[in-house]
């Protein structure tokens, strides 16, 4: 640790801190130790491995799938902050569990210092340590930057009323958030049930027979309303695909994954998911795409007949319930053509397919205003959390004159070496 006098010289160059602050190098306060992979782990708890392995699963989660006995590893305990050091959340910080600490993280104490308020001001750089992590495979925090941060220190009063308030502006956008969110789910909900209600004519046809569908509506198989393409798509050679110049864009299962410089297709079509984890999938299973296209072995490809409004057939493929139709593993599941096309679907007229996705869009084009909005207030609340955290270090989110009734001699909450 260094001399008052090299904090001092770092406060010097700080021009935005209080004056009863000091700033210190981050490298040179905290206490860290990198975590080890132990010589023994099970993946039950037994009477000798009885300690959790804290991974990375653990340690986000909470959910202890691990156990080792403790030889040669380095242990953590509740009041410990952990940091992901390797993979794609490198810099996230949270509070630990007992245990036998992960390979991928590390331990970090502040002494002498609440230790909320060190969480904070860790949680306040998390966005730059992780968009600035090192390495071409796993990336992994930089210790050039992590360890050489500026780490202002108040008197101890301070930190714990910059931590109270904290908490209280957070709590309140916490619940904001939690509010914004209900409502996207809330829209998730309300697309499925104006699908629902425009196949079962609800929207533009209330007269029901006793099939269920109403006056008009006939059910057909998807073979008789769409020709399959399938023995036109094609696989795309790895080295085509690297070459990623030109603007044709490239589907896949997952909808467009690239571009490359050709394409088999120049026309509006559906591509409905063949191979892929359909447990738990949200809608939708299908979706259109228009204009010059490639597309690969894992999308059924599919061109509506005549009088058959593409639109239509799209949406209604939103709202289907595929999963019935797939054979495979659980996780695994495929939808073969010979399933697909002999999937029975509901049939009206042109006029009324093209009344139909008239109150869909005109519905689906208001619920998406309403999300482009939340999403929006959702991008302002975390960037309000970051100002919070910003003005919270920079000593300006205190009143003054609690500062100054808060302002007491460093030397009885830091010992220095």
């Amino acid at each position: 640790m260094n001399s008052t006098k090299h904090w001092r010289r770092r406060m010097a160059a700080t021009d935005k801190k209080p004056k009863n602050w000091v700033v210190v190098r981050l490298g040179d306060f905290a206490v860290f130790q990198k975590g080890k992979k132990p010589k023994r782990v099970e993946k039950k708890y037994s009477t000798i491995c009885s300690l959790p392995y804290v991974n990375i699963k653990a340690f986000e989660k909470g959910l202890v799938d691990e156990y080792t006995d403790g030889d040669g590893c380095v242990l953590c305990d509740d009041n410990d902050f952990l940091m992901v050091w390797d993979g794609a959340r490198a810099g996230y910080v949270g509070k630990a569990i007992k245990g036998a600490l992960g390979s991928t993280l590390i331990k970090i104490r502040f002494p002498g210092i609440n230790q909320d308020y060190a969480y904070y001001f860790l949680q306040s750089k998390y966005l730059q340590i992780n968009t600035k992590a090192k390495g071409t495979g796993i990336p992994h925090v930089d210790p050039n930057l992590l360890w050489n941060y500026d780490f202002p220190i108040p008197p101890l009063p301070e930190q714990v009323q910059i931590v109270s308030k904290i908490d209280k502006l957070f709590s309140n956008l916490d619940k904001g958030i939690e509010r914004l969110k209900a409502a996207q789910q809330q829209l998730k909900i309300y697309r499925q049930s104006v699908l629902k209600w425009a196949f079962e004519g609800r929207l533009t046809n209330s007269n029901l027979n006793k099939s269920g569908l109403p006056i008009g509506w006939k059910w057909q198989k998807i073979g008789d309303v769409a020709t399959s393409l399938d023995h036109l798509r094609k696989p795309i050679n790895k080295k085509v695909r690297a070459k990623r110049f030109g603007n044709i864009p490239y589907y896949g299962a997952n909808g467009q994954t690239g571009c490359i410089d050709d394409f088999l297709f120049d026309e509006p079509l559906i591509l409905v998911v063949e191979d892929e984890t359909f447990t738990g999938r949200i809608l939708p299973f299908s979706y259109k795409i228009s204009g010059k296209s490639w597309v690969n072995n894992h999308a059924h490809i599919l061109r509506p007949k005549e009088n058959i409004d593409i639109n239509f057939i799209n949406y209604q493929l939103w709202y289907y319930p595929f999963l019935p139709l797939t054979t495979g593993t659980t996780g695994r599941k495929k939808l073969t053509k010979n399933a697909l096309m002999n999937a029975p679907i509901k049939i009206c007229s042109i006029e009324e397919q093209q009344s139909i996705v008239f109150e869909i869009e005109s519905r689906l084009s208001v619920c998406n205003k309403i999300e482009e909005g939340i999403i929006k207030d959702l991008q302002q609340a975390e960037a309000l959390r970051r100002s919070i955290l910003k003005q919270a270090f920079e000593g300006k989110l205190l009143p003054n004159d609690l500062k100054d009734e808060l302002s007491h001699s460093l030397s009885e909450q830091i010992r220095l070496n």
